[in-house]
């Protein structure tokens, strides 16, 4: 069986495959057609994006709602997130139903069945009543959604059958309580999936040579060497990286003295190399407008496609698009 987080992984994926097409087949949308949404996911993420209350339309209606509905920002992250959304609350029913019918109505817990179904944690833990890793942590010891050990499992077991007493069991209620749960493992995909595979496909689409933060060892700076999220064309003769951040504006301040901080290492040591930040989710403009005082660009991940033709402008020799020199050295005192 596999995990939530598993299963909402493949559907984001999905999504934004479909997402992208879309785009690219109606130019992002300037020219939609009805033949552009050839699919339930294109259709779900027409009606998403216009914040449609009811999303169990036809690819008709999704097209009307477009049509009488353009004037309104089109919300990227809820377009692709809505269908991972409805996928996953749909798995997690299944897998209750599973552990009911395994467990002889929630009635009897075994470390066997712990054990051989690591992906039913996060339901065990709701009906346990423990809501968050850490204090399972405390409890059990190391588990996770992939593998538990085999005394972990026991712990666990143990655990259920002190807890849960099944004539009480609400299933209504364990679902809602799930849905924290996959709301942290949506926000995660978005930050790790969703937001760096839209900004690989526009730099992809401009012919942009690129690595991606795995595929090389560090980009030097002057006081550390660390890794971006892109680097172009590579990390030893760098023309520009590009950080993608999301934000709340609970964390924004924070999140941009670290990436300001970043920018003036990498800029200190390379001089003539962009420093792009694509960004999404609820940054302060104070933040931002401090921001774009040391990055050369600070774009929202909406308009990344001409971003791309900006990067492509100045890999191609266009100097002007640089903004930015940052002096920043250090060297030994001198009496």
């Amino acid at each position: 069986m596999r995990s939530l987080y598993k299963l909402a992984d493949e559907e984001i994926r999905f999504c934004i495959s479909d997402y992208l097409e879309l785009m690219e087949a109606s130019s992002g949308l300037s020219n939609l057609r009805l033949e552009h949404i050839d699919s339930d996911r294109k259709r779900l993420i027409i009606l998403a994006g216009l914040n449609v209350h009811n999303l169990d339309q036809t690819a008709d209606i999704a097209f009307d709602e477009w049509t009488r509905r353009q004037a309104i920002p089109f919300d990227v992250e809820t377009a692709i997130t809505s269908g991972v959304y409805i996928n996953i609350r749909g798995a997690g029913a299944e897998m209750l139903n599973f552990v009911e019918k395994e467990t002889k109505g929630f009635s009897l817990f075994n470390a066997e069945f712990v054990h051989q179904n690591p992906a039913c944690l996060p339901l065990l833990q709701h009906l346990a009543g423990i809501f968050s890793k850490a204090a399972l942590k405390k409890i059990v010891g190391s588990a996770s959604d992939n593998s538990i050990s085999k005394p972990a499992s026991e712990r666990i077991a143990i655990l259920l059958k002190e807890r849960v007493i099944a004539k009480n069991i609400n299933k209504g209620e364990i679902l809602r309580r799930l849905d924290s749960t996959l709301e942290g493992i949506v926000r995660d995909l978005v930050g790790r999936v969703m937001l760096e595979s839209l900004v690989e496909s526009a730099l992809k689409k401009k012919g942009i040579t690129f690595l991606r933060e795995d595929q090389y060892p560090n980009l030097s700076g002057v006081i550390y060497d660390f890794r971006a999220d892109f680097v172009v064309p590579d990390n030893i003769n760098p023309k520009a990286f590009i950080e993608v951040r999301k934000s709340s504006s609970r964390h924004a301040s924070l999140y941009a003295k670290d990436k300001m901080f970043s920018a003036i290492n990498w800029k200190g040591k390379h001089r003539e190399m962009l420093a792009i930040l694509i960004v999404d989710g609820e940054w302060t403009a104070e933040t931002l407008r401090i921001m774009s005082n040391i990055f050369d660009y600070v774009v929202p991940i909406g308009r990344v496609n001409e971003l791309a033709e900006t990067l492509e402008s100045y890999v191609s020799g266009d100097k002007s698009k640089l903004k930015w020199l940052v002096d920043f050295k250090i060297e030994a005192a001198t009496n």
